[in-house]
């Protein structure tokens, strides 16, 4: 009986683990409603933000509006997912946005053509830790109101993953 007990106490342990985890992707990736990209003002400009307003990136790597981080990549630089038509608010330019299929079947939302990401070391709204980032075969910027990389002087660098 004492076996059967801590069998069941280390299952509802891990389902609680699997239930918080999938909670935290959840929040991220915002499943099951249409993303909104947005506009803030941030040390580097006017920058494209999420509806969390997160700082958005582009990957230098993507092509032709693909793209080309998956995997361990998409784990640092989660892609912003939509699962409908995604919206511009608060001076987005809604002639800009638009979505891509990715290899798992789910619509990430683009401006300006470019994969849209958000950053794991962005904790808080208006953070801008990945801007020139290098990591994972290409550079990573902010994006600007009209839909091109920020390219700041990078004379700090970044590192890689």
């Amino acid at each position: 009986m004492k076996g059967l007990l801590l069998t069941t106490g280390a299952l509802a342990a891990a389902l609680s683990l699997a239930v918080g985890l999938n909670g935290a992707l959840a929040a991220n990736h915002s499943p099951g409603r249409a993303a909104k990209v947005a506009v803030t003002s941030s040390g580097l400009g006017r920058v494209l933000v999420d509806r969390r307003g997160h700082t958005l990136y582009l990957f230098e790597k993507d092509r032709n509006g693909r793209s080309a981080c998956s995997g361990k990549c998409a784990t640092f630089w989660p892609p912003l997912i939509t699962s409908g038509k995604p919206r511009v608010i608060r001076g987005a330019r809604a002639s800009l946005i638009g979505t891509t299929k990715r290899a798992d079947g789910r619509l990430q939302v683009t401006y300006n053509h470019h994969p849209l990401y958000t950053f794991v070391k962005d904790t808080k709204a208006g953070q801008t830790n990945g801007e020139g980032v290098a990591a994972f075969g290409a550079e990573w910027y902010v994006v600007s109101t009209a839909g091109h990389k920020i390219d700041k002087d990078s004379s700090g660098g970044g590192g890689g993953y």
